[in-house]
């Protein structure tokens, strides 16, 4: 299963600087044969020392993606099983009303991903007094997930959820957030927090084998909708509700550190 792997490394959506087309490529290019042959010795080498690592880490994202924070967030509507019973969910229909963390995941029945979707369900009404909205969405079917939302946890399943699961068989959605993986065909862990006016505040996107922190998605709602409120302030590294913010100016800067 996909959420087994035992290692991996975090990727971003970002495509290699191999994917890209160049914008100006020169008529022709020459290079000396011995110079080949000297160049060929060491990627061999690192090739051979890497062939099996190369199969634990996934890339996501085509040539023409764009980092995510700051845009809108693209707009969706699927198929979601919420309360054993399946609902349409649209993103759009929070504009203006909710924040919303949209994470991604692998697959149903597998074995990191159900202590992330538990721990999120566990920790819901402290995201709900935040007037926000928690969603996940995997390529299974909502049949898949009203399967394994009637499996009980220690069982390995979920439960009853206080929150929905979207169903992303199409993997359309995966592809627009940037987190899907081609040749696998399912999502990368990719966290997004949406703020009320439908613009991506931050992600986060973990591989395959490594699961996210509930409290610091808590704790990152929290700076965001703090320096949302109070537009002339920032959050320093760590900060939490009731701690000295900062002032993005050289004097109230000073102010801050001469405090801590």
């Amino acid at each position: 299963m996909a959420c087994s792997f035992t290692a991996a490394t975090t990727v971003s959506s970002a495509p290699t600087p191999a994917a890209r087309p160049l914008a100006a490529a020169p008529q022709s290019v020459s290079v000396a044969r011995s110079a080949v042959a000297t160049a060929a010795k060491p990627l061999r080498l690192a090739a051979s020392r890497s062939a099996r690592a190369t199969r634990l880490v996934a890339r996501a994202g085509g040539v023409d993606d764009l980092p995510l924070v700051g845009n809108k967030a693209p707009d969706f509507e699927a198929e979601a099983v919420f309360d054993q019973e399946f609902i349409n969910v649209k993103l759009s229909d929070y504009i203006g009303k909710k924040y919303v963390i949209l994470f991604f995941y692998p697959l149903d029945f597998t074995f990191v991903c159900p202590t992330e979707i538990t721990a999120f369900s566990d920790r819901y009404e402290e995201f709900e007094k935040l007037n926000t909205e928690v969603l996940g969405v995997s390529i299974d079917s909502v049949f898949s997930h009203l399967a394994w939302v009637q499996t009980d946890r220690k069982s390995g399943g979920l439960g009853d959820l206080k929150y929905p699961l979207i169903s992303d068989v199409t993997k359309s959605i995966s592809k627009a957030f940037g987190v899907l993986i081609p040749s696998q065909g399912i999502a990368l862990r990719g966290l997004f927090i949406i703020d009320k006016e439908g613009v991506i505040q931050h992600s986060t996107i973990n591989n395959l084998a490594i699961g996210r922190s509930v409290d610091e998605t808590m704790r990152t709602l929290q700076a965001l909708q703090y320096v949302q409120e109070n537009p002339d302030e920032v959050c320093p590294a760590g900060w939490k509700p009731g701690e000295k913010s900062m002032k993005p100016d050289p004097k109230g800067s000073k102010e801050y550190f001469a405090a801590i």
